[in-house]
């Protein structure tokens, strides 16, 4: 899983775009993409990886890094 940020609506679209092409120009294509229309969050599931691209206050909304993040483990008991 990638996670990445573009400063706009419009930067969060191209970054997008650009991954979806590169991902089709090396045999990778039939990505499936959701959210590419309001360019505050899009993700795109390419099968083996998957890619987020979010805006700054959306990432931080949502902040799935934390959601994959290890917990914190101390003396073998979650924290």
């Amino acid at each position: 899983m990638v996670v990445v940020s573009g400063r706009s609506n419009r930067h969060v679209t191209a970054i997008a775009d650009h991954l979806i092409s590169d991902l089709k120009d090396e045999g990778l294509g039939n990505a499936r993409v959701e959210g590419l229309e309001t360019g505050d969050w899009v993700l795109i599931d390419g099968g083996d990886i998957i890619v987020h691209v979010f805006r700054p206050e959306i990432r931080e909304f949502y902040n799935i890094e934390k959601m994959w993040a290890a917990p914190d483990m101390e003396d073998g008991r979650l924290h």
